[in-house]
C-alpha cells in the first residue's frame, strides 16, 4: 500500500492563490463525495485529483483548472450532476469537468494507426476548453505512475494509448516535463526487458558517469564565473526512452554522443550566445552537433542552444543554454504561460495565445464540417509539424506546414485578409500561392477596395483562412440574390400596375414574414432571388388573389408524369416545390416515403409509417425518391453494449469503414445499460442496413435499433 498525498502538503502553495477558497471548497466538496472509496493501490481516491494537482501546479496553471482538477472524478465516481457543479463552482468549472467527464470514457479499442487517430478526434472534438487537455495529461501521468496495480494487460494498454494518443499532444503543447516522463513509464510497461536492460547499462556505469558530469560541471563553473556572467547549471544522464528511441533508429550505443548532458541558464538571450562561444574556446566542439533552436524555434516553440563538445577525461557531453523563460516554455510548455503577462514577453505570449486559438479554430469548425474536413483539419493544424514566420515588425506567427500568404493575412486579421492584392516574401515578390518556410519575413499588400478571391480556397492550407473566405462567398451570395429579389418583386409590381409603397405596409410584411417564418423584408428578397418563392406567390400572400401553392397541391388533379428534376424527392402534380426532409422520423433514400404539405413551406417529407403523418391523410401527397440524385441523408441509430465496456472510439471507426459519417454521439443511460445515440450520414438504407448489421455481431455489442 503506497501513501497518498494530503491536502495538507499542498495547501500552502493553494494559499498562494487568489482562490485559496474556492479551491479549499473544492476539495471538501470532492473529498465528501469520495469518501469511502479506494484507489487499487489501496490509497483513499480522493488522492488521485490531489495528485492531479501537485502536476498542475508544477505547471502554474490558473485557479479554475486547480478547482477542476480537483473535482475532475466526481460525475463518473460520484453520481455528481453538471447541474450541480454548475450551482456550486459556476459554468466554467462545470463544463471542464463534464469534458473530462467524457473523454475519461474513451478507450483505444485496438493498437494500430487508424484507432489511435480516431480517438485523439474524438478527444479534441469533446473538448470546449484547452485546460481541460492539462487535466487529462496530468490525470493519465499520475494513473501511469499507479499503473503497477492493474493487470499485465491493461498496463500494456494504457501505455499504448499514452504513447499512441497523449504523448503527441504532449508534445503538441510542447509540455516536455510531462512528455518525458510519459514516454519513460511507457516504454517500461510496453518493452520491460528493453528497458531494463538500458537501465542496467546505464547503472553499471552510474558511478563513473556521475563522476565525469560533477567534473565538467565544475570546469564550466569556472568558466563563466570568471566571465562574470550570472548563470545556474544542472547536469544529467539522459533518460532511458531517449536512448531507446536513437537506438530503434539505427545508432549503436557507442554512437549516442548525448548520454552526459548539461543545462546551462541565464537571463537574457545574448548571453546564451556568449556562453556557447566561450565553452567552444575551452572544448572542441563535435562537427555538424550544433544546432540553434533559439533562432529556428521547433513547432512546440521550444528553443535553446545545443553543442556536442569533448569535455574533461575527453568525455562527449551535449550542452543546452538556454534563458530561464525558455526553459519554462520548454519543460511546462502552453501552460506556464496561460496568463503570461510580463513586459518584454509579447513575441512569447502572441505565439501561445496563437497555439490556443489554433486548438479553438479547429475545434469550432469541427461542428459544421463534413468529417473528411475535420479530419483533415485536425491531422493538418494540431498534429501536423509547424512554420514559425515573421512580420516585418518582427512578430512571430506560427502556422501549420505548407501554409501561404493567404494562411497569413487572415491569422492576422480577417480584414487584412479579405482585402489581400499581393505578398512580398523576404522583399520579393511572390505568388500568393507560395509556399510559406522558417523564418520567412512577409509582408501583405492590401487594397481597401480589394474583395477575397474564389480560388484562394485551392490553395489556403489552414481552416482558419477557407472559414473567413466562405463566409464572405457565403454573404456575397446573400447580398446579391436580396437585390435580384428586390428587382425582380419590383418588376412583379409594375407589370400589375401596383404600389409597392401601399401595398407592403408594415402590416403586409408583418403577415408575410409569419406566414413563411422569415425574419425580415431582407428575407422576403432572399426567398424570391433563391427562387425559393415567386414574387407572384408573395404578393398573392397579401391580396389574396391567388391560392397558395399548398392549397393548389391539395386541389390538385389526378397524377401528371414525373419530372427527374434535381431534387432528391419527386412530387405528383407539381414541379420545383420547396422540400425538406422530416426531423421526427428522418428519411433516408429507401425508405417508403409520403410527402406532407405544410402551410409556406412546400413539401416535408416523412417515412411512410411515420406515426405524426398516420391521421393527416387530408395533406399528404404521393412523392417518390429521385433515382438521379447521390446526396447524404442524416439519421439516428441507437447501439446498447454491455455497461462496463467502452467501444465508442471502436463503434466510430467501423461507421467510417462503411462509407457512413458520424456526425454526433451522445450517450443514454438506459434500463441500466449504456446506449450510444449515434446521429449518422449515410447516402441510402442499403449503407445503413450495413453498417447497422457491422455493429450487430460487434463483441459487447447487445443491440442495434432505429429507434430507442
Amino acid at each position: 500500500m503506497t501513501k497518498g498525498i494530503t491536502f495538507a502538503e499542498l495547501e500552502p502553495l493553494f494559499q498562494k492563490r487568489e482562490n485559496y477558497a474556492l479551491i479549499k471548497k473544492a476539495y471538501l466538496y470532492a473529498a465528501e463525495k469520495h469518501k469511502g472509496m479506494k484507489r487499487l493501490t489501496g490509497d483513499d481516491f480522493i488522492t488521485h485529483p490531489l495528485e492531479v494537482c501537485k502536476i498542475l501546479l508544477d505547471l502554474n496553471v490558473d485557479d479554475t483548472t486547480l478547482v477542476a482538477a480537483i473535482l475532475h472524478e466526481v460525475i463518473n465516481n460520484a453520481d455528481v450532476t453538471v447541474e450541480e457543479l454548475n450551482e456550486e463552482f459556476g459554468s466554467e468549472v462545470a463544463k471542464i469537468v463534464e469534458s473530462i467527464s467524457k473523454i475519461n470514457k474513451l478507450e483505444l479499442p485496438d493498437q494500430n494507426e487508424s484507432s489511435a487517430y480516431y480517438l485523439r478526434k474524438i478527444l479534441i472534438g469533446l473538448i470546449e476548453d484547452v485546460r481541460v487537455l492539462y487535466i487529462k495529461l496530468a490525470d493519465r501521468l499520475h494513473n501511469m505512475r499507479t499503473n503497477w496495480a492493474i493487470s499485465t494487460e491493461k498496463q500494456k494498454e494504457k501505455a499504448e494509448e499514452t504513447m499512441d494518443v497523449l504523448v503527441p499532444i504532449a508534445h503538441r503543447l510542447g509540455i516536455n516535463s510531462i512528455k518525458s516522463e510519459l514516454e519513460n513509464l511507457s516504454l517500461y510497461y510496453l518493452k520491460p526487458n528493453v528497458y531494463n536492460d538500458i537501465l542496467e547499462k546505464l547503472n553499471d556505469s552510474i558511478t563513473d558517469l556521475n563522476g565525469y558530469l560533477l567534473d565538467m560541471k565544475q570546469a564550466l563553473i569556472e568558466i563563466l564565473t570568471e566571465a562574470g556572467i550570472k548563470f545556474q547549471i544542472k547536469g544529467r544522464v539522459k533518460s532511458v526512452y531517449s536512448i531507446y528511441n536513437k537506438l530503434n533508429n539505427g545508432k549503436r550505443w557507442d554512437q549516442i554522443y548525448d548520454i552526459l548532458a548539461l543545462r546551462i541558464f541565464v537571463e537574457k538571450e545574448s548571453e546564451c550566445y556568449t556562453v556557447i562561444g566561450l565553452i567552444h574556446s575551452h572544448f572542441r566542439p563535435m562537427p555538424k552537433r550544433f544546432k540553434d533552436y533559439i533562432a529556428n524555434p521547433k513547432e512546440n516553440m521550444y528553443q535553446s542552444l545545443h553543442t556536442t563538445v569533448f569535455g574533461v577525461d575527453g568525455q562527449i557531453f551535449e550542452v543546452q543554454i538556454r534563458t530561464y523563460e525558455m526553459d519554462e516554455i520548454a519543460e511546462k510548455g502552453l501552460a506556464s504561460h496561460w496568463s503570461y503577462k510580463e513586459k518584454g514577453a509579447k513575441k512569447v505570449q502572441s505565439i501561445m495565445e496563437q497555439k490556443l486559438e489554433l486548438f479553438r479554430n479547429v475545434i469550432e469548425a469541427g461542428e459544421n464540417q463534413e468529417d473528411l474536413d475535420f479530419e483533415d483539419a485536425v491531422k493538418s493544424e494540431i498534429f501536423s509539424d509547424s512554420i514559425y514566420v515573421y512580420t516585418p515588425n518582427g512578430d512571430v506567427m506560427e502556422l501549420p506546414k505548407g501554409s501561404t500568404p493567404i494562411d497569413f493575412a487572415y491569422r492576422i486579421h480577417s480584414k487584412i485578409g479579405d482585402t489581400t492584392v499581393g505578398a512580398l516574401v523576404n522583399e520579393q515578390i511572390v505568388p500568393l500561392a507560395t509556399e510559406l518556410h522558417n523564418d520567412d519575413i512577409i509582408t501583405i499588400k492590401t487594397n481597401p477596395n480589394a474583395t477575397p478571391n474564389k480560388d484562394w480556397l485551392n490553395f489556403a492550407k489552414t481552416n482558419q483562412a477557407k472559414k473567413k473566405i466562405k463566409a464572405y462567398f457565403s454573404k456575397k451570395d446573400r447580398d446579391e440574390y436580396i437585390v435580384k429579389g428586390k428587382d425582380i418583386l419590383e418588376k412583379e409590381l409594375r407589370k400589375r400596375k401596383l404600389s409597392f409603397n401601399t401595398l407592403f405596409n408594415n402590416e403586409a410584411i408583418k403577415k408575410i414574414t409569419t406566414d413563411l417564418k422569415l425574419e425580415d423584408l431582407d428575407e422576403i428578397y432572399l426567398s424570391i432571388g433563391s427562387l425559393r418563392y415567386t414574387a407572384a406567390y408573395i404578393i398573392s400572400l397579401i391580396t389574396e388573389e391567388k391560392h397558395a401553392v399548398d392549397d393548389v397541391l391539395l386541389e390538385r388533379k389526378p397524377k401528371v408524369a414525373k419530372v427527374n428534376y434535381q431534387s432528391d424527392v419527386l412530387v405528383d402534380g407539381a414541379e420545383n416545390i420547396l422540400v425538406n426532409m422530416a426531423k421526427c422520423c428522418m428519411p433516408v433514400k429507401g425508405d417508403a416515403i409520403v410527402g406532407y404539405i405544410t402551410k409556406g413551406q412546400g413539401i416535408t417529407i416523412h417515412k411512410a409509417n411515420c406515426p405524426n403523418i398516420m391521421t393527416k391523410d387530408e395533406r399528404t401527397i404521393n412523392v417518390t425518391w429521385n433515382e438521379n440524385s447521390s446526396n447524404n441523408y442524416y439519421t439516428n441509430i441507437y447501439v446498447t453494449v454491455n455497461e462496463n465496456k467502452n467501444l465508442l472510439a471502436e463503434i466510430i471507426t467501423e461507421i467510417g469503414k462503411k462509407d457512413a459519417t458520424v456526425r454526433s454521439c451522445n450517450t443514454i443511460e438506459k434500463d441500466g445499460r449504456v446506449v450510444y445515440e449515434i446521429n449518422l450520414q449515410v447516402k441510402n438504407t442499403n449503407i445503413l442496413t450495413t453498417v447497422m448489421n457491422t455493429l450487430e455481431v460487434m463483441p459487447n455489442v447487445i443491440n442495434v435499433a432505429k429507434n430507442l
